[in-house]
């Protein structure tokens, strides 16, 4: 099994601050709209039995805040810092585990927010740290519009581009690329939405690396902290129509069929003990199949 390590602390504290400050923004702007809306705090402890996907019964858990107000019909953050070993078909699929070695410990925070209107982007953003006999980064947004616009599409990307940009050249289009392939639904042949950035296995072989990457992850963090609330406040208070608010809803089907066959996130939760409500707070409220 794999101990808690001061890293691992360190990126929870982060990513738990991160979602205190999410959060404050999100009710902010139900405040904006005339609503009281405000996040519920539900905190959970992993429980897996020995032998089970999820490991050994050790331990973890964590809190997930969830509210539905006027501009915000679902919104989900969830931090999540768990340990425990995988199960040994589930650990050779997993980077640096094996059967041999399937210790783990896992911290991260996931977002996915649902909107009220159908002009306002339904947006995805996850940020994590993982270690089993190696050590990496993980993460990344992508806008999911039911309605595209492309100066909103042209903001999001930007705010990640000088993210990028203050760590590695090459990490924009190289992280754009990767969520423009992993973002994708092949029995539809779309794309979930347009996009953003995607990166995984950012490997931490010293403390100097675990630096670089946790200072990268928390400017992907911040970079979504201050676009998306400024697309949100753009469009919330456009008039829709009823068609476009079927549409939406149509188009919602996509992001569930996505999450629930392809999302490696959900696949990775449900397979390691994490709390079912939480991991499946990504779903949308209503959804129409056509």
């Amino acid at each position: 099994m794999t101990d808690w390590t001061p890293q691992t602390a360190q990126a929870r504290e982060w990513f738990e601050s991160l979602r205190d400050r999410i959060c404050a923004a999100f009710e902010a702007i139900e405040r904006e709209a005339g609503s009281d809306a405000s996040f519920e705090y539900i905190p959970w402890d992993r429980e897996t039995s020995e032998g089970s996907e999820g490991g050994d019964g050790s331990g973890g858990g964590g809190v997930r805040g969830q509210m539905k107000g006027k501009v915000f019909e679902k919104v989900g953050v969830n931090v999540s810092t768990v340990m425990g070993n995988f199960a040994p078909g589930f650990a050779q699929t997993i980077n640096g585990a094996s059967e041999d070695d399937p210790g783990f410990t896992a911290t991260g925070i996931s977002l996915v927010a649902h909107m009220a209107n159908p002009h306002v982007p339904a947006v995805h953003m996850n940020t994590r740290f993982l270690t089993t006999s190696k050590a990496w980064f993980g993460g990344g947004a992508d806008l999911n519009p039911p309605i595209p616009y492309e100066e909103d599409t042209e903001a999001f990307h930007a705010a990640f581009r000088a993210a990028c940009a203050g760590h590695n050249p090459t990490y924009y289009e190289k992280f754009k690329k990767w969520a423009d392939e992993y973002f994708f639904i092949p029995h539809r042949n779309v794309a979930r939405g347009v996009g953003g950035i995607f990166y995984d296995h950012l490997e931490c072989a010293d403390l100097a690396e675990w630096e670089r990457n946790f200072a990268f992850t928390r400017d992907v963090g911040e970079a979504f902290l201050d676009v998306f609330p400024r697309i949100v406040r753009k469009r919330m208070g456009m008039e829709f129509s009823e068609a476009e608010k079927q549409a939406q809803l149509e188009w919602r089907g996509r992001y569930v069929e996505f999450n629930l066959v392809y999302d490696r996130g959900t696949l990775f939760g449900l397979r390691t003990g994490g709390n079912i409500d939480a991991i499946l707070m990504s779903l949308p409220p209503e959804v129409k199949w056509s």
